[in-house]
């Protein structure tokens, strides 16, 4: 039996030395990410075998422990957390494979003629919705496609799709990003989801007004007004209030349909408002010349693992979404509502789901139904208890069990929202009748699809852990929390810089989720109450604050990974112009990441933002 592994935070005695050692995961992938340009898969193969490495020879971590470690953390990385994003994508998958995606997008495409409207409209509203839905570079891929469609510059359409992708992706693959943050942090993902829901609005009602504004001058921008404030306006207040609604209504978890309603919310908001209250003086166009066509592809595609994968993936996307047999389905209101259905159909499911977890918060155990319980618990072998944490990140007085991290698998079969989202796939393929070949079909497309993106969310949450639970992680907090109260911006930054690495907001905050919540930790102890009190938050609540910001931050970084500027070339058929593209928002990201991080400063130092901060 293995005796608990204490851990230490400076394993070399040197402090600089620990600190650049226990950098060497991260190195690592950055290094096989940005400068080889590797898959995000086989970077976290080597990243996650760096880190068990540095724990068990550096911080003399038992390498069995280390091992469960990583096996504790991609396991969770599976199950809820893959299985959530491999569901969202099969229902996407079913609407496309039946001519429902095509009905759907025919109908918004016709709502203005105004290309400033029309960006609002599919490069946000619809965008929200898609990543909501499916994530995994959908939004942009399709919505891309579809602007350039109606007459905007593949440039351009590129660019602004990929700025219209950011407030919405902390919701993506319903909710999968605040999942994960809840789970490597400790915190409850509903908690995270309120702060999220105190953050985020204030971004989406900038979000439309700065795309608009990227296409045209101040007067052109102003001079939509009205559409900028409905829809944005309409988006934030859903946006606001799903992400709240458990903390009005106890019980009634539904975040994690955020998106996908508020990007309904607010296409819908827009349609009417466009139909009978107000239309564009003048509807603007992009000046049509030569210049401004869709360019032939490249000869050849970049040689490059990243782009390829992406581009591959992003042709799929637009090859059934655009290509489909049934896109010449009648538009009717019949036909709308069924295209709609297999939507509305996930969400009665999500919310069935969240009341069965509102009664498991009540009850504080699994629900029993006849010999099956709601969610099963599996204690991990060498890890459970057997990880005592180092004392300056344990409360004063920690004595026992106190001291020592606990290490139990949930598998929510009954709550996950892949779950409910399966089952509303399965429900939609009887409505839609879909015959045999095209269920095998759906079924070999989405695992496709998901060939890359579920093993790397694995493979990071893995590394995640052998990070934690050796105290990796907490050298580097000890290192971040140097920055003292200048820290809760440098969060939101750390949170981009994740997001650039791993291509998703979810793996961002696999990989420094831990990591801010220590820092907060220590930030606190020196700054907060017990210290010179310049941060007048709880410890708690700085917790909350500080590792939001890793999600909400990072989501602005989602315009310059590598996976998303690929699927944008590809969707508006630029391959090539990877450079440019980058080029072209690198600035933008850049801004609205110091836009959050400033944020979140307000958030933690600034009465009535302080207020804005939910406690625990």
């Amino acid at each position: 039996m293995l005796f608990a592994y204490v851990q230490d935070l400076d394993p070399l005695g040197y402090q600089p030395a620990s600190t650049v050692v226990a950098a060497l995961p991260v190195l690592v992938l950055f290094y096989l990410l940005v400068g080889r340009r590797w898959l995000a898969s086989w970077a976290g193969v080597a990243g996650a075998a760096t880190a068990i490495v540095v724990a068990w020879a550096v911080y003399k971590m038992p390498l069995e422990q280390a091992s469960w470690s990583f096996v504790y953390g991609a396991a969770f990385g599976l199950m809820p957390i893959g299985w959530t994003v491999f569901a969202a994508m099969l229902l996407y998958n079913v609407t496309v494979e039946t001519g429902q995606f095509a009905v759907i997008r025919r109908s918004i495409g016709g709502l203005s003629g105004d290309a400033r409207v029309q960006a609002v409209l599919i490069g946000f509203a619809f965008g929200a919705f898609m990543e909501g839905a499916a994530g995994a570079g959908s939004p942009v891929a399709i919505c891309g496609a579809m602007l350039v469609g109606l007459g905007v510059p593949p440039f351009r359409a590129a660019v602004l799709c990929l700025i219209a992708n950011t407030s919405p992706v902390c919701y993506g693959g319903l909710g999968v990003p605040i999942l994960t943050l809840g789970q490597v942090t400790g915190i409850d993902p509903a908690t995270i989801s309120v702060m999220c829901g105190h953050q985020l609005p204030l971004l989406s009602c900038l979000v439309p007004l700065y795309m608009v504004r990227c296409m045209c001058g101040w007067r052109d921008t102003l001079a939509v007004w009205p559409a900028l404030v409905v829809g944005g306006g309409s988006f934030a207040l859903f946006q606001y209030t799903f992400a709240t609604m458990h903390r009005w209504v106890p019980g009634l978890y539904i975040w994690p349909l955020t998106d996908i309603g508020g990007g309904l919310f607010s296409l819908v908001s827009l349609a009417l408002f466009l139909k009978f209250v107000w239309k564009p003086r003048d509807e603007w166009r992009f000046p049509v010349d030569a210049a401004n066509g869709i360019p032939k592809p490249a000869q050849t595609a970049p040689h490059d693992p990243h782009a390829e994968a992406a581009v591959e993936e992003a042709k799929r996307l637009l090859d059934s979404s655009f290509r489909n047999p049934h896109a010449e389905i009648p538009l009717t209101a019949r036909s709308v509502a069924v295209a709609w259905s297999p939507f509305l159909v996930m969400a009665a499911f999500l919310a069935a789901a969240g009341v069965v977890r509102g009664e498991e918060t009540k009850a504080k155990r699994a629900l029993e139904a006849g010999p099956l319980h709601t969610y099963y618990e599996v204690e991990v072998p060498t890890l459970h208890k057997q990880v005592e944490r180092a004392d300056r990140l344990l409360p004063p007085g920690a004595t026992g069990d106190a001291r020592r991290e606990a290490a139990v698998f949930k598998f929510p079969w009954v709550t996950a929202p892949g779950s409910a989202v399966f089952v509303a796939a399965l429900v939609s393929m009887a409505f839609l009748r879909m015959n045999g070949r095209q269920v095998a079909g759906v079924f070999r497309k989405t695992a496709v699809q998901m060939k890359i993106p579920i093993p790397t969310i694995a493979l990071m949450l893995g590394l995640s852990y052998v990070t934690k639970y050796a105290g990796i992680d907490a050298t580097l907090g000890v290192a971040f929390a140097g920055t003292g109260v200048m820290y809760p911006f440098f969060a939101a930054m750390l949170g981009w810089l994740g997001v650039f690495l791993t291509g998703t907001d979810a793996g961002s905050n696999a990989l420094f989720g831990s990591l801010q919540k220590i820092t907060a930790t220590e930030v606190w102890n020196a700054h907060g109450a017990v210290g010179t009190g310049a941060i007048p938050l709880t410890l708690e609540q700085t917790q909350v604050l500080v590792c939001t910001a890793n999600s909400t931050g990072g989501v602005m970084g989602k315009m310059i990974d590598a996976q998303s500027i690929c699927v944008a070339t590809a969707g508006t058929n630029q391959l090539g112009k990877e450079a440019d593209i980058f080029k072209a928002v690198i600035w933008h990201s850049v801004f609205l990441a110091c836009v959050v991080g400033a944020l979140t400063a307000l958030q933690a130092f600034v009465p009535p933002f302080t207020a804005m901060v939910p406690h625990p």
